[in-house]
Order: C-alpha cells, then sequence, then structure tokens
C-alpha cells in the first residue's frame, strides 16, 4: 500500500508539472504572438518594395540649346543622380545647333566615366546635333536618332570682318579637334574616319545616311520606342558588359536647377557683354549723379556677373585689351568731355573688341552672325548714348552762369528793407544783404536790379533807372534813323 500510495504521488507529480509547462508555452505564445504578427506586416511591404523596383528606371536629360557651362552642371548633376539611385540608363535628348568647346568636352568626358550607360538621342523629328552637339552624340554608349533629324557640320569657325563674317579656324584647331572627335567615335567602336570628316569636311549626315555609315546604332520615333530597341543590348561600362533593362522603364527628366539656369544664361558670350555694358553704363551714370546708389549698385551687380561670364569661355586677350580700353574712354569722356574725341575712339574699340572676342570654333555660323550683328548694335547704343552725353554737356555750357559772382546777374528783386545804401533784398524767394551801386537811399518795396554779387553782398540798381536809361538810347538813337532814311529817299530820287 505504501509503494501504491508514492506511484500515484510522482505520477500526479508528474502530471502537474507537464501542465504547468504546457501553461507556461502557452503564455509565453500568447506574449510572442503580437511580434510575429507585426513582423508579418512589415514583412509584405518589403516584399512589395523589392518587387517594385524591379521596374526599371531611366533618367533623361534634355539639351535644346547652345551647349554652355551651365549645361556641363546639368549633365555631371543626372549622372551624378542615376549613380546613386542606380538606374538603368540615362538618356541625352539632343537637338543643339552647337555650343562651347570646353564645356563639350567636358560633357564627353564625364559621358565616358559614367557608371551608367549613357544613351545619346537626337529627338524630336527634325532636330539638329551639329557641330558640338555631334561629339555628344558619338560619346554615347547607344546612339540613336529619330527620323528626319541631322548631325554633323562640325567644322570650327572664328569671325571674319568680311561679308560673310564667318571663316574657317585655324589648322591647328581643326587638326585637333579632328583627331579627338576620332578619338571619341572609336571609343564607341563606331567609324574614326566617318566623325573626322564632319570636322575636316563639314559632312552632315541625314538619319538614314548616319545609321548606314554606322555613326548611330539604332533609329527610333519616340524615347518610348528607343527604351524597347535599346532593351537587351550589351554596352561596356568600366570594363564590364553590362546588358541594358529598359523595356517599359519609368522615365523621369531631370530638369535645371535654379543655379545652372543662371550659370547656362551668364555663359552665352551675347548675354555676359550685355551684362557688361549695363555695369560700366551703370557705373557711369552713378558716379554722375551721386547720392542716387541704386545705378552703382546695379552696375556694380552686372560688371561682377559680366566677369564671371568671362571666365566660361574661350577669350581672345588682344580683344578684351580692346573692350577695356573702349570703356575707359568712354568713362574719361563722361568725366573730362573732348567733344566726342575720346568717346568716337572708345565705341570702335568697344565694337571691334567685342567682334574678336569670343574664340568658340564649335558654335553655329549662325550664331556668329547674330554675335557679329549684336556688336553692331552695342556700337550704337555706345554711339547714342555719346551723341545724348555730347548734346548734354552743350546745352549746359550755354546755360548762364548759376554760381560765384554772376549767380544773380540781371535779376530783378524787391527791398524788404530801406536801402540806405544797405539794406536786405528779396531775390528767388531768398533774402540777401544788398547794396546800392551809387550810394542811393532807396524806400522798402523799390524793385532793384543785381548788377554783380560781390561774396555775399549783391550791388543793385533801381530796376526803373534801367528802363529810363533804354528809353533815352532810344530817344537819341531816333533822329539819327530819321536822317539816315531822309538821305536814302533824296538818293533814290535823284
Amino acid at each position: 500500500m505504501p509503494l501504491m500510495h508514492c506511484l500515484r504521488h510522482e505520477q500526479h507529480k508528474g502530471k502537474s508539472k507537464r501542465n504547468m509547462t504546457d501553461r507556461a508555452k502557452r503564455r509565453k505564445f500568447r506574449q510572442w504572438l503580437p511580434l510575429w504578427l507585426l513582423a508579418l506586416l512589415l514583412l509584405f511591404p518589403v516584399q512589395a518594395v523589392r518587387a517594385q523596383s524591379e521596374v526599371p528606371v531611366v533618367l533623361t536629360i534634355q539639351v535644346d540649346d547652345m551647349i554652355t557651362a551651365g549645361t556641363t552642371a546639368q549633365i555631371r548633376r543626372g549622372i551624378q543622380e542615376a549613380e546613386d539611385r542606380q538606374a538603368d540608363a540615362l538618356v541625352i535628348l539632343l537637338n543643339t545647333p552647337g555650343g562651347l568647346v570646353d564645356a563639350t568636352l567636358d560633357i564627353v568626358s564625364l559621358m565616358a566615366e559614367s557608371r551608367v550607360p549613357v544613351i545619346t538621342y537626337v529627338s524630336p523629328q527634325g532636330a539638329i546635333a551639329a557641330s558640338a552637339g555631334a561629339f555628344i552624340l558619338l560619346g554615347g554608349d547607344v546612339a540613336a536618332m529619330t527620323p528626319g533629324s541631322t548631325t554633323g557640320a562640325a567644322m570650327p569657325v572664328t569671325l571674319s570682318p568680311g561679308e560673310e563674317g564667318t571663316q574657317t579656324a585655324d589648322d591647328k584647331t581643326v587638326l585637333f579637334l579632328a583627331g579627338h572627335i576620332r578619338s571619341i567615335a572609336e571609343s564607341r567602336d563606331r567609324p574614326g574616319d566617318v566623325a573626322e570628316r564632319f570636322v575636316t569636311e563639314n559632312l552632315t549626315l541625314s538619319t538614314r545616311e548616319a545609321l548606314e555609315e554606322g555613326v548611330i546604332d539604332l533609329t527610333a520615333v519616340s524615347l518610348v520606342n528607343l527604351l524597347e530597341e535599346t532593351d537587351g543590348m550589351t554596352v561596356t561600362i568600366a570594363g564590364e558588359t553590362v546588358m541594358l533593362n529598359t523595356a517599359g522603364a519609368v522615365v523621369e527628366s531631370i530638369e535645371k536647377s535654379l543655379t545652372e539656369k543662371m550659370t547656362h544664361l551668364i555663359s552665352n558670350p551675347q548675354i555676359t557683354f550685355i551684362l557688361l555694358l549695363l555695369g560700366v553704363y551703370g557705373l557711369i551714370i552713378g558716379f554722375g549723379n551721386p547720392g542716387t546708389f541704386v545705378p552703382e549698385v546695379m552696375g556694380a551687380i552686372a560688371l561682377v556677373l559680366a566677369l564671371f561670364g568671362l571666365g566660361m569661355f574661350e577669350i581672345n586677350l588682344f580683344a578684351m585689351l580692346l573692350i577695356f580700353l573702349g570703356l575707359g574712354l568712354l568713362v574719361a569722356e563722361a568725366l573730362t568731355p573732348t567733344y566726342g574725341v575720346l568717346g568716337t575712339g572708345g565705341v570702335i574699340s568697344l565694337v571691334l573688341g567685342i567682334l574678336y572676342l569670343p574664340v568658340e570654333p564649335l558654335v553655329a555660323r549662325r550664331w556668329l552672325a547674330q554675335f557679329r550683328l549684336m556688336a553692331i548694335g552695342v556700337g550704337a547704343v555706345g554711339a547714342v548714348f555719346l551723341v545724348v552725353l555730347l548734346g548734354g554737356l552743350m546745352r549746359l555750357r550755354r546755360l548762364p552762369v548759376k554760381m560765384g559772382n554772376q549767380e544773380f546777374s540781371q535779376e530783378t528783386g524787391v527791398a524788404v528793407t530801406p536801402l540806405q545804401p544797405e539794406g536786405m533784398i528779396q531775390i528767388r524767394g531768398e533774402l540777401w544783404k544788398a547794396k546800392t551801386r551809387n550810394n542811393e537811399l532807396l524806400p522798402e518795396g523799390t524793385r532793384v536790379r543785381v548788377l554783380e554779387r560781390q561774396q555775399l553782398v549783391c550791388l543793385v540798381e533801381p530796376a526803373e533807372v534801367l528802363a529810363n536809361d533804354s528809353i533815352a538810347k532810344m530817344a537819341d538813337v531816333a533822329p539819327e534813323m530819321d536822317a539816315e532814311a531822309t538821305a536814302t529817299e533824296e538818293n533814290e530820287v535823284k
């Protein structure tokens, strides 16, 4: 019996332990259940994000104007953003007549160093990638054109004094750019000899001709069609072969920032020279009318922006000296009038300096023609400014003296106190000490005429005296005139 009792006791004790263990497990499960549910809730959105990230992302940049330092800044930022976001490709949409040499070469270098595939695409229909645009087109990992577009015409040009206004650049510039565009083309497995003819022969190719010559890889009627055509193509990025995944991609456009827009505007040589002139004229007007502050401040800002812009493109130092000489002569004419001698020389020097200042062989001929017209317009504005300035100075010289001893000469006033012979008179609404010429005594209220001012005392005489003297002189002259008339009549009768 004791043994049976012990066995039952042990069995009961074991069952109790198992029940306690089960209750502890259930209690722990209930404690951890909310955490497991939260983990599951967090897991599903992550899976959704991962699914969405598998959709290709393509960034685009539009280049539809003159290529400047602002364009370079925009493309640099676009490539950096594409790399940070691990985009599948960056598409540069080209429609440009050309641009600045340094900006173009910087863009080509950025594209070569990019860790994201760069697709260059001449778009929309009728667009061009001329001169500097041809360099950028050839520098893409994939080059494409829309039907009806054109590329080429990269022969370097400079301004000339002849009627045509432009001429081919020197042989050194031509050979350098020809060799560089050939190197760009060959680095992308494109025909270097055809690319070289863009520079040496000013070759221009249509979309079909560019495709036949191997200058571009494909044609596409739209951006969506381009992304479908390039999907699955392989390119070499940093020595590694990369397959493009662009079909059905999400396309996002990278617009110019405010800073890039300002840089693009200021680095345009035409805008730079206008700012330069506004700055100088503002300073001239401000120094000629001290105390206004507005012309001086605006002129200083324009001048600083102009100097900033001058550092963004190639310039002719001799032409720069001519511009500063012209501006200096205009300032000298304004401050020390020489009846137009210095001003005329300043306008001529300014126009010649502007004509020959930019040394940018990859800008379009049309742009150079517009630039030449702008230089002539600057000369015309300077000439008008000079004429207005000289006309104003001549009018000022004809005006009677308003300062010194002759300030009140021949003007009339009124005696506000008796002149005995000194007293006070009112003239131009001001009270002045006065003295009569012959020490005459004049009562208060007498109208007087000022003969001159001797320091702070006006020398006066009665205004009626001058009137009486004039009448007497006319009376003395009248008999003489009658005698002359009588003698004339007798001569006619004879």
